[in-house]
Order: structure tokens, then C-alpha cells, then sequence
């Protein structure tokens, strides 16, 4: 039986910037999964607009948060020398598209007290946090207000610490899913030069893997997140000790996906034969095909989110181009499997 917390075998994960609308998260609801909405990104305001329209549908859906970096705010002298050079360097693509890149911006924290406050006023039933750990203060008072919080872990040391600070599940994230790394302790980070075969510098060379090590140190519920495409490789990390896995890659081709055409096409394009982590696009390692702006930019500063903003403009016009080799195109090292099609159709995959 699925574990009480997720009610189901299948999360869809939490993808910022557009793909986790609330009509994808009641579309994966309706087919028999739990979504994560994605605050990532969004104003407070526009935060509350989603837990409202996904309430008003009957979904049952949970809420992910960025958790700032003290240290990015500001970044050292250092890092904000290197963010200039990098600016200096963007320029080059800037120029495609008659855009501008922007001046720095140092102080993004995406609003984070005022979400906290908001999800404290306002409590929805489960609440996962990324790129660091809210903090005991913070954990202690969501669940008071009714929520179960989630973490999001890398290695063995995140899931010790984040059960320390007493959330209730952990989820599980290998270096072969899509998207952003949740790493935040040091020594946790991926390296960049990994690429499709999935094999990252701090962990075991698979999702199993390093379920089994985290079910060793934790005795909290796991969701499993990266490489998970079918009902094979879900049988292989709920063997490995998760009660659920947490699939993106798998669901960004899917009608409801909120994801850019652009971005879908490309998932199936065998133009695109790889993926590597990258912090070409936000200053955060992330794993995307590799298109020419990810070729060109091997070395990025480690400086997120000041990177995110820097690109922005330049991501938006590549997008408005449809110019595929200047977008971020998060995939994880399953991409080749994305099916195009309903959620529905692909939840039927998984779970029939």
C-alpha cells in the first residue's frame, strides 16, 4: 500500500518557471498521482493564485519552496568579480537577439519569509523545500499549522541533517534527474562534466543505490527522484526502500505539461543526444540537453540565482526565436523516454 503521506505510488515533481500549472497538477491528481505546485519563481501573490485555483478544483497537491542561500546574499567579492566577467562574456548572445543583459542583482531571496508566512496563514497539506533546509523553526511551525514538510536531499549527510530538523519524508534526489540539484552541503554538489550516463561525483551510479544508503541512515519516508521513466525503473527504487517516486522528465511532454513547445519538441529530437549538469543558465547545477549555450559556457560562476537573472532575457528571446540551442532545456538521463500524450496515458504506463 502506498505510505500515507503520498497516498500513491507517482509525484509529479515540483518544475518551476511554467511546467507545474495547476491544471497539470489536477490532471495528475485525476489520474490517480499527487503534484507539487512550484513557488519557485513566483511572487507571493502568484503563489496564493495557484493554491487557490488547484483548492478550487479538488486537487489534492502539495507546494515547493526554494530555500534561499545565506551566502549568495550577497555573493563574495569574489564571486561577484567572477559574475561581471560572466556578464562581460554574455554579451556575445545578447547580441542574436538585440537584448540587453541586465545589470547584477545580488539580493533574490524569492520572497522566502513572506511564503513561509503565507503557508503558515494559509496551510496546505504538504510542503517541500529545495536547495536547503528551512530550518527546525521553520518545520516545527508548518507542521503546528497542519502541513507535512518534505526535504529534498542529494547524499546521506543532507538526509541526517534534514531528519535532524525533523521533517516528515525525505525526498531523494540522484544526479540523473532533470533539472536543478537540490545539493546544498559542501561536497554535495555534482560535477558538471557528468553527462547522460548518470554517474556524479558524491554518489552511487544509481537512484537504487543511493535510496538504499539513505534508507540505511534515516528512518523516514523516501520518495525517489531522477532517472525514473517506467514501471521498471519504479519497481527498482520502491525495492530499493521508497514508498513513491517523484517523476519531471517523465510527465514534460504531456499535454497538460506547462512546458514551452520548444522544450517538448526537443525531448524528441535526435538532434539532442546528450545531457550534462550545467550552471550555464542559473549558477546552480542543472541537468539539460546540451545545446550550443552549454557548450559555450563550460564555466559559469556558482552563483545562483544572480546567473538565473543574467540569462533571463536571453532565455526569453532564445524562446520567443524558437531558437532551441539557447533555451534551458532541463531533461533528466531518461529524456529519451518522455512520451508525448496525456498524463493520464503516461500514469497508465506506471501504475497499470
Amino acid at each position: 500500500m502506498p505510505h500515507e503521506i503520498f497516498g500513491t505510488r507517482i509525484v509529479a515533481a515540483p518544475m518551476a518557471g511554467g511546467t507545474s500549472t495547476p491544471a497539470f497538477v489536477r490532471a495528475v491528481h485525476d489520474a490517480g498521482g499527487l503534484g507539487f505546485l512550484a513557488a519557485g519563481y513566483k511572487s507571493v501573490d502568484a503563489m496564493q493564485a495557484e493554491i487557490r485555483s488547484a483548492r478550487s478544483s479538488g486537487t489534492r497537491f502539495g507546494m515547493n519552496v526554494f530555500v534561499p542561500d545565506p551566502a549568495q546574499l550577497p555573493p563574495s567579492a569574489d564571486v561577484q568579480a567572477q559574475l561581471e566577467d560572466y556578464r562581460a562574456r554574455l554579451r556575445a548572445d545578447a547580441l542574436r537577439y538585440g537584448v540587453e543583459v541586465p545589470p547584477l542583482r545580488l539580493d533574490d531571496d524569492d520572497h522566502w519569509r513572506g511564503k513561509i508566512d503565507a503557508l503558515l496563514a494559509d496551510p496546505v497539506e504538504l510542503v517541500s523545500f529545495a536547495f536547503g533546509l528551512p530550518g527546525s523553526d521553520v518545520v516545527r511551525a508548518l507542521q503546528r499549522s497542519g502541513s507535512a514538510v518534505l526535504a529534498t536531499v542529494t547524499t546521506v549527510a543532507e538526509a541526517r541533517e534534514a531528519a535532524e530538523q525533523g521533517v516528515d519524508a525525505v525526498v531523494v534526489q540522484h544526479g540523473s534527474a532533470g533539472g536543478h540539484s537540490a545539493a546544498f552541503l559542501p561536497g554535495a554538489a555534482v560535477s558538471e562534466s557528468s553527462h547522460s550516463s548518470g554517474h556524479d561525483d558524491g554518489q552511487p551510479g544509481t537512484t537504487a543505490e543511493l535510496l538504499a544508503r539513505v534508507r540505511a541512515a534515516v528512518g523516514l519516508p523516501l520518495l525517489a527522484a531522477g532517472g525514473v521513466m517506467d514501471r521498471a525503473g519504479l519497481e527498482e527504487v520502491l525495492a530499493a526502500g521508497a514508498e513513491a517516486a517523484q517523476l519531471g522528465t517523465a510527465f514534460l511532454r504531456t499535454h497538460e505539461s506547462g512546458a514551452r513547445q520548444l522544450h517538448k519538441d526537443a525531448l524528441a529530437s535526435p538532434h539532442f543526444t546528450q545531457t550534462r549538469l550545467t550552471r550555464a543558465f542559473t549558477g546552480r547545477p542543472a541537468r539539460a540537453l546540451v545545446n550550443e549555450f552549454v557548450r559555450d559556457h563550460p564555466e559559469a560562476p556558482e552563483a545562483y540565482p544572480a546567473v538565473h537573472h543574467l540569462t533571463a532575457p536571453l532565455r526569453a528571446a532564445a524562446a520567443a526565436a524558437g531558437d532551441a540551442e539557447r533555451l534551458n532545456l532541463w531533461a533528466g538521463t531518461g529524456w529519451q523516454r518522455a512520451r508525448a500524450g496525456s498524463v493520464a496515458e503516461v500514469m497508465a504506463g506506471l501504475l497499470d
